[in-house]
């Protein structure tokens, strides 16, 4: 993957502040747990999800669709082979107003946790996996 399409794609999912960026970049250079995946359709990065093992839990870090391939089921799509892929117990992620939907039609347990930020409320997404599904 190009660290400009990667960067592009990432840049969604993480607070616009290019330091940041490149931070969570390098995160996932290291290591240290964090994998990132890419789904690239003829030869075009159309979709990335970062995520972190945790024992038998997948905690979802990033997850991003370039805007033009949003609601074609590309994140539903490398949410699921990810899943089937790493057979986690359980699969976390923290959302905002905007994606708390994404997560809540794929199945998630949806809780809020208040504001984040003023303004914003944030929610943790819990799917359990069932052991048939594996």
């Amino acid at each position: 993957m190009e660290d400009l399409e990667v960067k592009e794609l990432l840049a969604y999912s993480v607070f616009p502040d290019p330091e940041l960026l490149d931070e969570v970049v390098d995160s996932y250079r290291r290591g240290h747990g964090m994998e990132l995946y890419g789904y690239e359709e003829e030869g075009v990065l159309l979709g990335i999800l970062g995520v972190e093992m945790n024992g038998s839990e997948m905690v979802i870090k990033h997850i991003a669709v370039l805007p033009e391939n949003r609601g074609k089921d590309y994140g539903r799509g490398m949410l699921m082979e990810l899943m089937l892929q790493k057979s986690p117990e359980r699969v976390i992620a923290e959302a905002d107003e905007d994606t708390v939907g994404f997560y809540r039609s794929i199945g998630f347990q949806i809780y809020s946790l208040g504001e984040g930020y003023p303004g914003a409320e944030r929610f943790r997404c819990i799917y359990e996996v069932e052991e048939d599904e594996e």
